[in-house]
């Protein structure tokens, strides 16, 4: 397994990361899965054997059944594991139980640290945007438990460009700590963070950690133009997310992601998986199972690295329209563009036939 920094931090981590939404599986999570503990112990000792020491979790995962389940698999080694958590979606009807505000963040990281049996939590998120609470008070209480040492590092997840940038405009300030990761969604349909979120976060020193590159089980291979989702799968007993923008451009996708695989001797989900690890300023990817025999595959696909020619037939089917100003840059400033974003610009000129 490959190790890269966390963004401008010093925290190394492995390509890939196991998260848990599929643990547990109870409290509105069962389309999800439902690993329970002998067999999530069992997962993270595939994982580990294969390099893979970080575990990403939440508060919202079966509303903290996921943290207690991964707090009984990594009993007894975790001084071996890196922990993640996230907090901010309401899980009761208490106005002060959500959101980035104070109270929330000091509340949800005992609750958290409790359910999974620690007394730090490696890296701490604000698991979606909170435009009601002021960003000072948000990132003074990241900077407290990171002093406090309940949480070593901290980052957001699902912001917005410019909130990312606001929230780090502050953070940067003398006294406070920034933040070192931003997780996002992004499959090679559902790339809209092409604009504004990959190439800020470069910019900006922020690791860019994936959620769900298999689009919440839209691209297991199971589901096509032919084929609807099976029964026992996310997508298949009504999982409401993801948004797709376009049924024909997703099946689409599937189409050359299938081709690929086909050819390769491999499958859907590894080759979705090794295109999202190895494109512009992606940093650790989380991949997730309900059994031990999908952590297997998904983790072999590692080692998968895509010729160009098989790269760009994926890539092309599902290229985001150069909105603007990113239309305007290419065509007039091409050469000014910032390293970081000059990938996407050159893909762009082919959408704009320059």
């Amino acid at each position: 397994m490959e190790y890269i920094n966390l963004g401008n931090s010093g925290l190394r981590v492995p390509k890939y990361i196991l998260g848990t939404i599929p643990f547990s599986g109870t409290n509105g999570f069962e389309p999800a899965g439902d690993v329970k503990e002998e067999e999530a112990r069992k997962m993270v000792d595939i994982a580990l054997d294969a390099g893979i020491n970080m575990f990403d979790t939440a508060n919202l995962y079966s509303r903290g059944d996921a943290e207690r389940v991964l707090g009984a698999a990594i009993k007894g080694r975790r001084d071996e594991v890196i922990l993640t958590s996230k907090t901010g979606f309401p899980l009761s009807d208490d106005p002060n139980a959500r959101g980035a505000s104070r109270i929330n963040l000091k509340n949800s990281i005992d609750e958290s640290l409790e359910r999974l049996g620690t007394d730090y939590i490696d890296l701490y998120f604000v698991h979606l945007w909170d435009g009601r609470t002021p960003i000072e008070e948000t990132v003074e209480t990241m900077t407290e438990l990171v002093k406090s040492g309940k949480i070593r590092y901290w980052g957001v997840s699902n912001y917005s460009g410019w909130a990312l940038a606001r929230t780090l405009s502050i953070a940067e300030k003398p006294g406070y700590i920034a933040p070192v990761c931003q997780q996002i969604y992004y499959t090679p349909e559902a790339r809209e963070a092409e604009y504004e979120l990959l190439p800020a976060a470069s910019e900006m020193g922020i690791g860019s950690m994936i959620w769900s590159p298999l689009g919440e089980g839209l691209l297991t291979g199971k589901i096509d133009r032919d084929n609807d989702a099976p029964k026992n799968t996310r997508q298949g007993e009504g999982w409401p997310e993801p948004w797709v923008m376009d049924d024909e451009r997703l099946y689409n996708v599937i189409d050359a992601l299938k081709e690929v695989a086909e050819k390769r001797g491999a499958s859907v989900p590894q080759i979705a998986l090794s295109w999202v690890k190895d494109r512009p300023n992606i940093g650790p990817v989380v991949i997730a199972a309900r059994n031990e025999e999908q952590l297997k595959e998904n983790i072999d696909s590692f080692e998968i690295k895509l010729t160009k020619e098989e790269h760009d037939k994926i890539e092309s089917v599902a290229r985001p329209a150069p909105i603007y100003p990113l239309w305007h840059r290419v065509m007039a400033a091409m050469d000014q563009g910032s390293p970081s974003e000059i990938p996407y610009l050159e893909e762009y000129k082919k959408t704009l036939g320059i």
